[in-house]
């Protein structure tokens, strides 16, 4: 499965572990963004040692599937994403 991981993570002690971690899985795309091409074990486990690593109050993690039978899904873990509270007026 092809699976697109973004981050963001309040501290820079975990976000560098962090970072080390989806380095090891794949590929470095932009700030907080790994691509990486996974197993269905090789994802369980990525997302295991993710879960034990960050404060889920403060910090996220998203998982976009590209390719494969979770192909259009996003999981997430951590706290939601903020509320956009921004009012247009014409």
């Amino acid at each position: 499965m092809h699976v697109v991981v973004c981050y963001d993570i309040s501290e820079n002690k975990r976000r560098t572990r962090i970072h080390k971690i989806l380095k090891s899985y794949g590929e470095w795309m932009q700030f907080s963004v790994f691509e990486c091409d996974l197993t269905e074990m090789q994802y369980a486990r990525l997302r295991g040692r993710l879960e034990t690593l960050i404060q889920p109050e403060t910090d996220n993690i998203l998982f976009y599937f590209l390719r494969g039978k979770h192909q259009g899904t996003v999981e997430r873990i951590g706290c939601p994403p903020p509320m956009d509270t921004t009012v247009f007026f014409c």
